[in-house]
């Protein structure tokens, strides 16, 4: 069995935890799939990027995977306000052209330059520990992605820890919200801007397909448990996290994509919560007490 390597599990951990964090937002303002559309449309931003410059640094691709991601956010928005397209059909419709556009791209261009489809579909964390970075006057080498999921990660935790209260307020009640002199527009663009940014350099080190199991899975998961919104964050945190590690492990011991495993283990997490859910409320119907019958009928 091949030794467990730390740089590529704390990785996956860190961006899957990230990633959890801001889903669970996303899902209870019923705007997952804009993570979806954000993580699918980078797509063509990165082959634009790819053909303008001929390299594949990744400030390059990070800047036209921004590009790309301002635009379809930005045709969302046009859709819906000046179209007046429904939220649902907006997002579907921006996801399923970008995407194409992108894979098409992806496809006819391949065959002539070093553009990897299925890395940049897929990702590939098993690079991880091959690109360094040399902190502490050179005495210690850390992996980029783990420093850069590391910097989601403290970002995501000081903006949602200090705007904790007027999100949920924006998000739950907004017109409670605008009177307490907190603009709901305000933190959902801000949401919505954590989201854009982790997307965008998530997709470089686990591709898309990753972003957007993490993304909308674990929260998923954690909302079936029925508690408060601390613990379903933490809960989200904690399935993202097992995801990961188990994702891992199964991609050691059977081997394929580790990116395509997390997905699955993550898959199975929302699986055996929703059978535990139906259970619990199959018992809960079964045990329920009933009211006396009324003997004057």
């Amino acid at each position: 069995m091949a030794a467990v390597n730390w740089a590529i599990v704390l990785t996956a951990v860190v961006l899957a935890v990230v990633c959890a964090l801001l889903g669970s937002f996303l899902l209870l303002r019923r705007m997952v799939l804009l993570g979806d559309v954000i993580s699918h449309a980078v797509v063509p931003g990165i082959v634009l990027a790819y053909l303008w410059s001929g390299v594949r640094e990744l400030p390059i691709m990070l800047l036209g995977a921004g590009g790309s991601a301002i635009a379809a956010l930005l045709l969302v928005q046009l859709l819906q306000h000046r179209f007046g397209w429904s939220s649902d059909a907006a997002l579907a419709a921006v996801l399923s052209s970008f995407f194409a556009v992108g894979v098409l791209s992806l496809s006819s261009v391949a065959a002539q330059v070093d553009l990897d489809v299925e890395c940049v579909l897929y990702g590939e964390l098993a690079y991880v520990p091959l690109d360094t970075v040399l902190l502490f006057g050179g005495g210690v080498a850390a992996p980029r992605a783990l420093l850069t999921a590391l910097g989601l990660l403290v970002v995501v935790v000081i903006v949602l820890v200090l705007g904790y209260r007027r999100l949920v307020l924006s998000l739950f009640d907004p017109e409670c919200a605008a009177v307490l002199g907190i603009v709901p527009r305000r933190w959902q663009g801000v949401l919505l801007g954590l989201t854009a940014v982790v997307t965008v350099v998530g997709f470089e080190l686990v591709g898309a397909i990753l972003i957007v199991a993490l993304l909308v899975v674990p929260a998923a998961a954690a909302r079936l448990l029925r508690v408060s919104l601390p613990v379903m964050i933490g809960a989200a945190a904690l399935f993202g996290a097992v995801s990961a590690v188990v994702g891992y492990g199964l991609s050691g011991a059977i081997g394929g994509a580790i990116s395509g495993w997390i997905a699955l283990a993550a898959g199975a997490e929302l699986g055996l919560v929703l059978a535990w859910h139906q259970l619990r409320r199959a018992w809960v119907s079964e045990h329920a007490p009933t009211a006396p019958e009324n003997p004057l009928g």
